[in-house]
């Protein structure tokens, strides 16, 4: 395998196909913001806004400002989404809204709190690249809710009953450890240790389960399995993405015991997660082998599929684990050969389980700019690593 080409391959696909196309593609020049609802080719289709999309771009605009190339138009696009979100996307306390029209008017209340953690994201983010004080207030003070709203990330818009089955589930600690690293400049390191602690405690001993060798995406509050649809629901692209932020937290920590585990529980859930029949990783599955209540559950996405290249490259860098290696290689030529438009910029999110595009959509309520640039400068840097490392 040729490190450097496959780096090049990567950083080439992102800066000369995917940027561009959200440059150019996605910007509401009129309200501000962006349109994440686009057809193959790019041409809007709905202009509804939703807040932890808009988050992710003017998120990842500002981070590869930072870490790229201060190129002005990067900057541009993602201060002028931060504005929009700033004005617009909040109810002045701070409570973030899940959508908004194209004007900016809030269509539906602050109940995911998927908007509170990229919205921290992206001003924690836009403070670095800009020197804002103003910013950096915006993201603190939003991580401040998002740590109030830890028991009960729904918080009054939760529809379930107390006291019958009262599940956690696994997607609030694993943003959390994201979270806190992107916001690690901003935050004091007692509330930063703590937080990390937790969510490692979360993910590795609670909904890591040893007795099956899976990562369930809800336990009971008090950390047991339940037998019920959601008891016995995994998703492998989840738990795949969360190993790699919980490696990230083992090289921060210094501990290569956590590093190593990640890597154990990442190899065990793409394994569990692969269709040996058609390829591609399953989007949901019963632990039981039941079928899971999501009809989706069979398609391949886009999200989950790069989530583990960065997942496996990362392992290989860190623990030169051949098996991580040979599980890129293989979700490498599957994502390429079935994700990447060969003649329009941007990738497709949607196929179905036999590997056919399910839908021709570049963009939508689900998929914005986020997995597919975010993916392809993870591994660019992972390729550039271990290529610098052979030739040492």
């Amino acid at each position: 395998m040729n490190f450097n080409n496959l780096a090049d391959l990567y950083k080439e696909e992102l800066l000369s196909n995917v940027v561009p196309f959200w440059i150019e593609k996605s910007q509401d020049n009129q309200f501000g913001g962006y349109f994440t609802c686009l057809m193959r080719d790019g041409s809007v289709y709905d202009t509804d806004k939703f807040i932890w999309l808009q988050g992710r771009q003017a998120w990842f605009f500002s981070y590869i400002y930072n870490k790229v190339e201060k190129q002005q138009k990067w900057l541009d696009c993602a201060i002028q989404g931060g504005e929009f979100l700033k004005k617009h996307g909040h109810d002045g306390q701070f409570n973030w809204y899940f959508s908004l029209n194209r004007e900016g008017k809030p269509l539906i209340a602050p109940y995911n709190i998927f908007s509170y953690t990229f919205a921290a994201m992206a001003f924690g983010q836009l403070s670095r690249a800009t020197g804002s004080q103003e910013y950096a207030d915006i993201a603190k003070r939003t991580y401040q809710m998002i740590l109030k709203r830890a028991v009960n990330p729904k918080d009054k818009w939760n529809k379930t009953i107390a006291g019958t089955r009262d599940l956690k589930n696994f997607a609030f600690p694993m943003i959390m450890c994201n979270l806190s690293l992107e916001m690690e400049p901003l935050l004091d390191k007692a509330v930063l240790d703590e937080t990390i602690e937790t969510c490692l405690h979360e993910i590795l001993d609670i909904f890591w389960r040893p007795e099956i060798n899976l990562v369930v995406e809800n336990v009971t509050t008090d950390g047991k399995l339940s037998n019920s649809f959601d008891g016995r629901l995994l998703n492998p692209g989840h738990a795949i993405e969360a190993m790699w932020f919980i490696m990230d937290l083992g090289v921060r920590l210094k501990k290569q015991s956590i590093i190593d585990k990640a890597v154990e529980i990442s190899l065990k859930m793409a394994d569990y997660g692969w269709d040996k029949e058609y390829g591609g990783i399953f989007y949901f599955m019963d632990r039981s082998g039941y079928p899971p209540q999501q009809l989706e559950w069979d398609q391949k996405l886009w999200w989950v599929h790069i989530e583990t290249l960065v997942c496996m490259l990362k392992g290989y860098q860190l623990t030169g684990n051949k098996e991580c290696l040979k599980w890129f290689e293989k979700v490498h030529d599957y994502t390429w050969n079935h994700f990447k438009d060969p003649d329009y910029p941007e990738w497709f999110g949607y196929l179905n389980r036999r590997g056919e595009i399910q839908l021709p959509v570049k963009g939508g309520k689900w998929k914005g700019c986020f997995h597919v640039p975010r993916g392809l400068y993870q591994c660019w840097q992972s390729l550039h690593t271990i290529a610098h490392a052979k030739e040492s």
